[in-house]
């Protein structure tokens, strides 16, 4: 499958999967949810590497965990622009950006047995 199919998956999977429990995450209806992650597909193609350029001295700094930080801004920006789902804060985007960034490890390790 395509990269960027599989990482769309990741990313509605994870939200729904997170939705269940955490409470504050609220999810409205799957056409929000869908599009949720294709906005969010499309700022970690455009808004990231720019966000990742502009904290690259702090990433380094940390050795690169600065960049679950970006990853929680960017589901926090597709969380405003989304009606329906509500991503419950900061915290909550840190735990769906950690768990996203495990999920992609994981299936990008499992394309690779394959390959």
């Amino acid at each position: 499958m395509p990269k960027l199919f599989i990482k769309y998956i990741s990313i509605i999977v994870t939200i729904y999967l997170l939705s269940f429990i955490i409470h504050t995450i609220y999810i409205g209806s799957i056409p929000a949810l869908l599009f949720m992650g294709l906005l969010l597909l499309v700022i970690n193609l455009i808004l990231k590497p720019i966000l990742l350029l502009i904290t690259l001295p702090v990433n380094v700094l940390t050795l690169g965990l600065f960049s679950f930080i970006v990853n929680a801004w960017t589901i926090m920006i597709a969380d405003y622009f989304v009606i329906n789902i509500s991503m419950g804060g900061f915290r909550n985007s840190l735990l769906a950006a950690i768990i996203i960034a495990i999920v992609h490890a994981l299936l990008k390790d499992k394309d690779r047995i394959r390959d």
